[in-house]
């Protein structure tokens, strides 16, 4: 059964609205943690250090954040797989182009794929500055993640990047909501405006609070 709904169209569409409602829920708390940085390198260095403790004693040190990650992973996984083999068979479905131009889709439909791919790659990146360091600028401190997140929009290219990547996240999430609620069936005639409203809402919120990190310390604000 599992095999017959994975195969299906429904069901790839299926996998996606629900493995892109848990990176949204996600995304939403990440966000939530990040502004802590507003309050100080304490308050900030308190808090990436509660994430490896919470659930002890019961659960290890940073059982909880990798059984987090690990779930994320296979989102992550069962998300773009899913999208380029739904895109596979849309090309498929039709190897010619259309001898009348469809009308123009919005700035965020165009752009989702594009939009996956650079979110894609930022999300390599960002683990290897701020996780493991490895392309970190100016000395990645373990246990510090308040100066490493400094040290990273300081510089031109960690903000261009950052910028850049939560730009697309806007787009992604502003299409992406409104078309899992679509997939899930909880779209109608009478709540699709209700719905692309709380998608943009959400699309705004998101990308203003995750921007306000490096626009804080361009300015001077976190330092």
């Amino acid at each position: 059964m599992a095999r017959t709904v994975w195969d299906s169209t429904v069901g790839k569409k299926t996998v996606m609205a629900v493995s892109g409602l848990i990176m949204l829920l996600y995304l939403v708390v990440h966000m939530i943690g990040n502004l802590k940085i507003f309050f100080g390198s304490g308050e900030f260095n308190h808090y990436a250090h509660w994430l490896r403790t919470v659930g002890e004693p019961f659960m290890h040190y940073e059982w909880t954040l990798w059984v987090i990650r690990v779930v994320l992973l296979a989102a992550v996984v069962a998300h773009a797989v899913s999208a380029y083999q739904l895109s596979r068979r849309d090309i498929k479905a039709r190897p010619s182009k259309y001898v009348h131009r469809r009308p123009r889709a919005g700035y965020a439909t165009r752009t989702m794929r594009w939009g996956g791919v650079i979110l894609g790659l930022f999300i390599v990146w960002h683990i290897l500055d701020l996780t493991t360091g490895t392309v970190h600028s100016g000395g990645f401190e373990t246990g510090k993640p308040y100066q490493n997140v400094v040290d990273t929009f300081s510089t031109w290219y960690g903000n261009a990047v950052y910028i850049v990547a939560m730009l697309a996240l806007g787009l992604h999430i502003r299409h992406g909501f409104w078309s899992a609620a679509q997939t899930l069936g909880a779209g109608s005639r009478t709540r699709d405006r209700a719905l692309k409203a709380v998608a943009n809402v959400l699309a705004l919120l998101l990308t203003a609070g995750f921007l306000a990190v490096p626009v804080g310390v361009m300015t001077g604000v976190v330092s």
